[in-house]
């Protein structure tokens, strides 16, 4: 029963759910729970958070196996991207490797910050109308969504302090390769005039020669919200730029 149940389970990825055991063998609440406990004290499975649980491989030893962080973290929250930091270094487009993984999804979840297998995970929500641009990477067999590239930039200009700051979207605006449609297209569609400003500020710095929507304000507001509260006023762009100059400079 036990070598048929996990056959099952591993042909549909490496993960499951309580409520898909339950679903597969029929049987009640506690008998579910039971042989879920069974298997895993016997090292065949292993619980990730309540009612999630990972099948370990023939030969892996209990407590010192586990997945790829994405795909534990797809299992929190529905639905969702693996988004900001995350995938900038996804896309290999940050040499920093974020020592937490970003997850955003629009549905409410008790805990924001989770720490599963000595991986820290971090959940932001955000409104329906923010949640596009996604794609589906296969990774260890699973699929799992990740916000593309153009989308990737655009989230991060949105909310830099979950990607490591402006300079981080600085180097890969100027190292990688994007669709300049897409981008503008989204910054657009992501309701967020503070986006455009950024990204027009790093445009101009990095002499790319995009068209992007007006923005009508008078108000200012940082450059990045991650440093300091000061600086100086950059009036075309209505952007408090708080960065050092030397900083900036390496991007020239």
């Amino acid at each position: 029963m036990r070598v048929n149940l996990i056959d099952q389970l591993a042909s549909r990825g490496s993960t499951f759910t309580f409520k898909e055991v339950h679903k597969i063998l029929g049987s009640d609440y506690l008998v579910t729970k039971v042989i879920l406990s069974r298997l895993e004290k016997r090292g065949w499975i292993e619980r990730i958070e309540k009612g999630k649980y990972m099948i370990i491989p023939l030969g892996a030893e209990k407590g010192k196996y586990t997945l790829n962080e994405f795909v534990i973290g797809s299992l929190f929250v529905k639905p969702y991207a693996i988004a900001y930091w995350s995938a900038l270094n996804f896309y290999g487009l940050t040499e920093q490797i974020p020592h937490t993984v970003f997850i955003q999804t629009t549905a409410r979840k008790k805990k924001q910050k989770i720490r599963i297998f000595g991986v820290d995970y971090r959940i932001i929500r955000i409104k329906e109308s923010k949640l596009f641009g996604i794609r589906k990477e296969w990774i260890e067999g699973t699929q799992v969504n990740i916000t593309d590239q153009e989308k990737t930039i655009i989230d991060c200009l949105d909310k830099p302090q979950y990607c490591g700051g402006i300079i981080e979207i600085a180097k890969a605006l100027k190292n990688g390769e994007f669709d300049e449609d897409k981008l503008i297209d989204y910054a657009s569609k992501i309701g967020n005039s503070g986006a455009i400003r950024r990204l027009g500020y790093l445009c101009d710095l990095l002499q790319i020669d995009i068209p992007l929507p007006e923005i009508n304000t008078r108000n200012y507001l940082y450059l990045d919200p991650t440093m300091p509260h000061k600086g100086i006023k950059n009036a075309r762009r209505r952007l408090i730029i708080n960065l050092d100059e030397k900083s900036m400079g390496d991007l020239e």
